[in-house]
C-alpha cells in the first residue's frame, strides 16, 4: 500500500526473502551452532527517483518475530517515510526481520544473501527490553561516528556510553553484534525501550501495554536520526568503508564518552578528549597540598598536608562502602525472617523505601562517629573536604569542578553556616538532579529485569536478588547523596537523625514483608515444559511435566500459593526438593542454553494418552545410506532428521558426543565443545525451520568410537491436559508452555 502511493519523487521497493544457513556464535557464554531455513525477512528499499543500487545506504532493522509464548510487534512501522514529503539523499532500507527470537538467524541471513547488504553505511536496531519508556541507546560502533550522529540529531536523546559496558551483564543478545561484530563491521546503534520489562517476553506483552508516548517519541528519535545518516558525507558502503579504514569516519575501535542531561540535550567528547578532563580533578587534588603550602607555610608540611588530605578521601571512602554494606546487612536479615524474597518487586517504592534510609546510615556512620570524637582526633573540615573531592576524583571525575567553587564560600561564610550549605548545595543542583534521574531510571530498569535474571541454587541463591537491589541502590544513593556529606553532614549525622532514619528502615522492612512479591502486572515467569520420551517414529516411553522458575523464589513458594495447580499434580503440603523428582538440567536441552538460568527444577507423571491421540508419529533419526570409511579411519554418517507430524515447531536442539571432527553445517567449523555439569564434551546444533521438511545432514567421527545423538524439539501445541493444567495457575504467574519431544540415537 506504501509503495502504490509513493510519490513521483520516491521509489519504493519491497522484496520478500526466504533466507537459510548455518553458522557458530556464543551466546549467553555457552559455544553452538546454528542452522536455519525458510525464515521470512521483509525488506522496503525508499530511496530518490535517481538513485543508484549502489548507492550507500542506512538500514533500520526490526524484528517481528516474537519470543515463545509471547506476542510480536515492529515498532518501526512509525518510521515509514513515504508519507512525510522527505526524499532522502540516500536510500533507507528497512529490514522487517523474521527471526531474531532464533538467536539472529533472520539478521544473519540478511547479511549473507541480501543484494543491498554491501551498500549499507550505517544502521539503526531498533529493540526493546519493555514495554516502552525510554529509548536507550545501549550499544554503539564500531567507532564513534554513531553515536557522533546521535548525539547531534536525537530529538529526545538518552544515551551512555557506560551502557555498553553493563549490556552484557543482562541474559541476552540483540541483531547489533550480527551488522556490528560477527558478520560485518556496519557502524551502527542499538536502541532499546527500557522500562516495562515486567511483560518482556510474556503472554501480557501486547499493544495495550504499552507505555503512552514511547512510540512517537521514538519516532521523533529515529526520525531525525536516520536523516542525519542519511545526509551524512561519512555514510560509505562496504567497499569505501574498506578502502578508507584509515579515516576520520572509522577513527579505529575506540569509543567516544557521551551521555545525556534528563534527555533534553547530548554530551559527547572522544576518549583523548576524556583523558584530559578527567585528569584535571586528580590534578587538582595533588596540587592543593603544595598551593597550601604555598600559601600558609608556618601551618604544615607538604607530606602532611597530603597525607591528611589522602586519609580524609579514606574517611569518606568508608561511608561509600557503609552506603552499600548496610542496606545489604538489612536485607539479609529481613530474609531471614520473611516468608519469601523480592517483596519490591511488584511494588518498587518500597525498593526505595527499605533501602534508602539504610543507605543513609551507612553514609552517615564515618561523621556520625567522628562527631563524637575529640576535635583533635575528629578529621577537620578541610580534611574531609578534599578527601571527598579526591574519592570522587577517581570514581566520577567531571563533577567534582563543582566541589572548588563552593570551598571559597565556606572560607567567607564559614563552615556551618546555613549560606555556605546553600553555597555548597546549589551549584550541585544540576549534578544531584541528574544523578537522582540516572540512578532511579537503573533501579527501576533493575527491579523489572530481576524476574528474568536466573535463579541460582540454594543456600545463596535466595539471597542474591535482594542484595543486589540494595547494593544498586546503596551505590545510586551514595553517588548522589556523598558528594553533599562534607558540608552538610554537620546536620544530618546527629542522634535523632539516625534514629529517625533506623527506625524507618525496621519499619519499611517489617512492612515490606506483608507485601506479596507478585502481580497481575508484574507476573512471576514459570517455565512449563511437556516432555515426551521417544524410541523412534511410534514408540513412546515416557511423558512428565517438568517446571522451572527463573528468580529467587522456588517452586516450592509457586506451588505453596497456587493451590489448584498443586492439586492437579498431586502435590501435597509436604512438598520439598529432598521428597521431589527434580528434572535433571539435561532435560531442558530444547532451550539451552537458557536452561542455565534455572535450579532445582522438577517433574511430574503426566498422562501419555493425549501425546497418542494427538501425533501419529514422533521425530527421529535414520540413516538414510551406508556410512564411508576414509583411509585415515574416519567414519561419514548420513542422516535423516525426520519432525513428523508436529505441528508447530519452534526449534531442535541436537547435543552430539563423541569422536566428532567434522559436519555439514557451518561450512564443517565445529563450535567450542561443551561440558555440561561434567559429563563428556558435546557439540550443541539448534535447527531451525518449516516442520514438514526433513534435515539431511552428515556427521564425521574421527575413530570407530560411537557418536551419540540426543534430540530435542519444542513442539508449541499442547495437549488438552497440559492446557487445562496451565490455565490453573493464578493471574500473577506468567507460563511459558510447550512441551519437547526427547530421544537418543548411538552411530
Amino acid at each position: 500500500m506504501l509503495k502504490e502511493r509513493a510519490g513521483p519523487n520516491i521509489r519504493v521497493e519491497v522484496e520478500e526473502n526466504i533466507v537459510e544457513g548455518s553458522f557458530n556464535m556464543v551466546f549467553l557464554g555457552h559455544s553452538i551452532s546454528l542452522a536455519y531455513r525458510n525464515h521470512t525477512n521483509v525488506i522496503m528499499r525508499i530511496s530518490s527517483a535517481d538513485a543508484q543500487d549502489n548507492d550507500p545506504s542506512v538500514l533500520v532493522n526490526g524484528h517481528f518475530d516474537s519470543a515463545l509464548g509471547s506476542p510480536g510487534a515492529v515498532s518501526m512501522l512509525e518510521l515509514l517515510i513515504v508519507d512525510s514529503g522527505w526524499v532522502p539523499p540516500r536510500p533507507i532500507i528497512f529490514l522487517f526481520n523474521g527471526a531474531e527470537e532464533l538467536f539472529m538467524l533472520g539478521a544473519h541471513g540478511f547479511m549473507k544473501t541480501q543484494k543491498w547488504r554491501d551498500t549499507i553505511g550505517a544502521f539503526i536496531n531498533v529493540e526493546a527490553s519493555g514495554t516502552g519508556g525510554p529509548d536507550l541507546v545501549c550499544q554503539s560502533g564500531p567507532g564513534s561516528w554513531p553515536s557522533i550522529v546521535y548525539s547531534q540529531s536525537a530529538k529526545h536523546p538518552m544515551a551512555n556510553s557506560a551502557a555498553q559496558d553493563v549490556f552484557p551483564v543482562i541474559p541476552g543478545d540483540t541483531d547489533f553484534r550480527i551488522f556490528a561484530e560477527d558478520s560485518a563491521d556496519i557502524p551502527g546503534l542499538d536502541i532499546i525501550f527500557i522500562l516495562g520489562g515486567y511483560f518482556y517476553h510474556t503472554a501480557s506483552d501486547t499493544m495495550e501495554r504499552l507505555l503512552p508516548g514511547s512510540i512517537q517519541a521514538r519516532g521523533h528519535n529515529l526520525f531525525r536520526v536516520i536523516e542525519a545518516f542519511s545526509s551524512s558525507p561519512e555514510l560509505r558502503n562496504a567497499h569505501d568503508r574498506k578502502s578508507l579504514a584509515d579515516s576520520a569516519y572509522s577513527s579505529g575501535t575506540e569509543r567516544g564518552v557521551f551521555f545525556d542531561y534528563l534527555s533534553t540535550f547530548m554530551v559527547f567528547y572522544s576518549k583523548k578528549q576524556a583523558l584530559i578532563l578527567h585528569s584535571i580533578p586528580m590534578v587538582i587534588f595533588i596540587l592543593m597540598p603544595l598551593l597550601k603550602c604555598l600559601l600558609t607555610p608556618e601551618s604544615h608540611s607538604l607530606f602532611a598536608t597530603f597525607s591528611d588530605y589522602v586519609k580524609g578521601m579514606l574517611f569518606h571512602a568508608v561511608g561509600i562502602i557503609l552506603a552499600i554494606l548496610v542496606p545489604i546487612i538489612f536485607a539479609i536479615i529481613r530474609l531471614q525472617f520473611a516468608r519469601h524474597a523480592m517483596s519490591w518487586f511488584a511494588h518498587p517504592y518500597l525498593a526505595f523505601l527499605m533501602f534508602i534510609p539504610s543507605t543513609l546510615v551507612g553514609l552517615l556512620i564515618p561523621r556520625f562517629v567522628s562527631a563524637r570524637r575529640t576535635s583533635t582526633e575528629a578529621p577537620p573540615f578541610e580534611v574531609r573536604f578534599w578527601g571527598a573531592f579526591g574519592l570522587y576524583a577517581l570514581i566520577t571525575l567531571l563533577s567534582c569542578f563543582l566541589h572548588g567553587f563552593p570551598s571559597t564560600f565556606m572560607k567567607i561564610f564559614g563552615t556551618q553556616s546555613l549560606r555556605s550549605a546553600m553555597g555548597y548545595l546549589i551549584p550541585q543542583i544540576p549534578c544531584l538532579v541528574y544523578s537522582i534521574y540516572f540512578g532511579g531510571l537503573l533501579v527501576q530498569f533493575l527491579i523489572e529485569k530481576m524476574g528474568m535474571m536466573g535463579s541460582l541454587p540454594p543456600p545463596y541463591g535466595y539471597f542474591i536478588p535482594d542484595i543486589v537491589v540494595a547494593a544498586i541502590i546503596g551505590i545510586t544513593v551514595g553517588w548522589s547523596v556523598g558528594p553533599l556529606i562534607p558540608i552538610h553532614g554537620h546536620w544530618l549525622a546527629t542522634k535523632a537523625v539516625m534514629q529517625f532514619l533506623l527506625h524507618l528502615s525496621v519499619l519499611a522492612l517489617a512492612l515490606s514483608s506483608q507485601f506479596f512479591p507478585y502481580s497481575t502486572a508484574a507476573p512471576k515467569r514459570v517455565v512449563f515444559q511437556h516432555t515426551v520420551l521417544t524410541a523412534d517414529a511410534h514408540q513412546l516411553l515416557n511423558s512428565s511435566y517438568e517446571f522451572s522458575v527463573v528468580d529467587s523464589n522456588s517452586l516450592l513458594f509457586l506451588f505453596k500459593n497456587a493451590p489448584e495447580a498443586a492439586n492437579a499434580l498431586n502435590i501435597g503440603p509436604d512438598l520439598s526438593y529432598e521428597t521431589a523428582n527434580q528434572s535433571p538440567r539435561e532435560n531442558w536441552l530444547a532451550i539451552f542454553p537458557v536452561s542455565f538460568l534455572f535450579s532445582r527444577s522438577l517433574k511430574f507423571p503426566a498422562r501419555s494418552d493425549e501425546i497418542l491421540k494427538q501425533y501419529n508419529t514422533f521425530p527421529h533419526i535414520s540413516i538414510y545410506k551406508p556410512q564411508t570409511v576414509s583411509s585415515t579411519g574416519s567414519r561419514r554418517i548420513y542422516l535423516d532428521f525426520q519432525l513428523s507430524s508436529l505441528k508447530e515447531v519452534w526449534v531442535a536442539v541436537l547435543n552430539i558426543t563423541g569422536p566428532l571432527s567434522g559436519w555439514s553445517f557451518a561450512d564443517g567449523a565445529l563450535p567450542a565443545p561443551e561440558a555440561v555439569d561434567g559429563g563428556p564434551p558435546s557439540y550443541i546444533l539448534r535447527l531451525s525451520g518449516s516442520s514438514h521438511l526433513d534435515w539431511v545432514f552428515w556427521l564425521e567421527a574421527s575413530n570407530s568410537e560411537p557418536l551419540r545423538v540426543e534430540v530435542a524439539v519444542i513442539e508449541q501445541q499442547l495437549t488438552e491436559e497440559a492446557k487445562k493444567l496451565k490455565g490453573l495457575f493464578p493471574s500473577w504467574v506468567d507460563i511459558i508452555a510447550y512441551s519437547s519431544f526427547m530421544s537418543s540415537y548411538t552411530f
